[in-house]
């Protein structure tokens, strides 16, 4: 497989926020959102095993693979892109850290049918919005994939958007199928190549509508400035 980063960190989106956690951060997508802020995975990488994954992992989740009483230290990790179910390694990766006693999230663009990966993992699925550039990419059949242990993401630039997610959370009662609706206001870019939607707004429109959705912000740009790598 071909991976681009490997690396430690806190979660910094979901209901997870904030908790230590271990990226595997996979080449490649298929999809190129307006906004994207992790154009740098779209190409190049290191090809690794399976194996190699899971040793680089382990160092850094403090665990000594094959010690007699060894612990994880960092139990959590996620798996992201770029797209990371382009790869068909994804699944044994995804298997081989469920078996090793990782808790294990996938964040995918939601253009990709979920349906393959263990149920235990967690997913984290967006639904693309209008102004993103990559509207009507959502894989419908992953509506029925969910469980109440997922969660569904919505990133917003504009008050369209805001709708779009809006209407699609209630037209297919997203509320009761997973563990959290997420709505992320698009983080302004530093280099000045798209504009933010600033979050106050969002939490104005979200209490007006009464919305069951949780506001989601990326912790790790404002604890490290946004264009940081490997954060």
């Amino acid at each position: 497989m071909v991976i681009t980063e490997i690396f430690k960190s806190i979660q910094g989106e979901g209901t997870r926020a904030g908790l230590p956690c271990i990226f595997v951060r996979l080449t490649g997508c298929n999809l190129r959102c307006t906004w994207c802020d992790t154009a740098y995975a779209f190409h190049g990488g290191k090809k690794m095993t399976v194996e190699e994954v899971l040793t680089r992992v382990d160092e850094l989740a403090g665990c000594n693979a094959g010690e007699p009483g060894s612990e994880v230290v960092v139990p959590l990790v996620e798996l992201t892109g770029g797209e990371p179910l382009l790869q068909d390694d994804i699944y044994p990766l995804a298997e081989r850290l469920l078996r090793a006693g990782y808790t294990v999230m996938i964040e995918t663009s939601g253009e990709r049918f979920i349906g393959g990966l263990p149920r235990e993992v967690i997913k984290i699925v967006d639904v693309k919005c209008p102004d993103s550039g990559e509207p009507d990419t959502f894989e419908m059949r992953n509506l029925e994939m969910l469980s109440e242990r997922d969660e569904v993401k919505f990133v917003l630039s504009t008050r369209r958007d805001y709708e779009f997610a809006r209407e699609f959370t209630r037209e297919h009662g997203l509320a009761a199928r997973v563990k959290q609706v997420l709505f992320s206001p698009v983080f302004e870019d530093p280099a000045g190549k798209w504009a933010g939607l600033e979050p106050r707004m969002l939490v104005e429109w979200i209490l007006a509508d009464g919305l069951p959705v949780r506001l989601g912000l990326q912790l790790h740009k404002f604890i490290w400035e946004p264009a940081t790598k490997g954060v």
